[in-house]
């Protein structure tokens, strides 16, 4: 049984998430790291912003299923950020406009340089910066996607989040506070990047 703490908060993002407008319909999923072999995820099919107990199950960190419900379709990629980030405790993946459009305009990834909210991100202490959201292609075969992600994100430091394209925004924190934090982050500067590319 998923913990009632835990439930509380995956119901709390959801609602938050919905308010943002980032969460249409059925989209989006909300994870949370129960211990070091159970993460908690909500179920596919759920609407977030209306999400119950019964909407939220366990699985393991190869995203087996502890009871007889369906986990998203993407918990391949949530149990993969967990596996790779002992630190991380939360995930939450968001099909906000700004993520869906950029990952449809960016060639590869969105670099991000020079603003003063990269500040937001770990470790991160000044604006003269430059982080890189990679963009991967989507694919219905989880299995081949998550292949992808693992080998980029083994390479590389400094990730925070990536970009599905036609789809969303992927990231995570220590904890739901900065796992959220994250992803107002991104929506404010994909938002300002798609503005500046607007203007040229």
């Amino acid at each position: 049984m998923v913990p009632e703490d835990v439930v509380a908060q995956i119901v709390e993002t959801g609602k938050f998430l919905d308010s943002k407008g980032w969460v249409p319909a059925t989209s989006g999923n909300i994870s949370v790291r129960v211990d070091e072999k159970m993460v908690a995820i909500t179920a596919s099919g759920r609407h977030k912003g209306r999400l119950r107990p019964e909407d939220i199950l366990l699985v393991d960190l190869e995203g087996n299923p502890f009871e007889n419900k369906k986990p998203s379709a993407e918990t391949l990629l949530h149990v993969l950020i967990y596996r790779l980030f002992p630190n991380v405790h939360a995930v939450v993946h968001t099909h906000s406009p700004n993520a869906t459009l950029i990952s449809r305009i960016a060639k590869g990834s969105v670099e991000l340089e020079d603003y003063e909210l990269l500040k937001a991100f770990p470790e991160i202490e000044t604006h003269e910066t430059k982080i890189t959201v990679p963009v991967f292609e989507n694919d219905q075969d989880m299995r081949r996607l998550s292949s992808k992600v693992e080998a980029y994100l083994k390479k590389h430091t400094n990730v925070f989040g990536f970009l599905i394209a036609s789809h969303g925004l992927y990231t995570w924190g220590k904890d739901m506070d900065r796992a959220l934090m994250h992803a107002e982050a991104y929506e404010f500067l994909f938002e300002c990047e798609l503005k500046l590319m607007a203007l040229r």
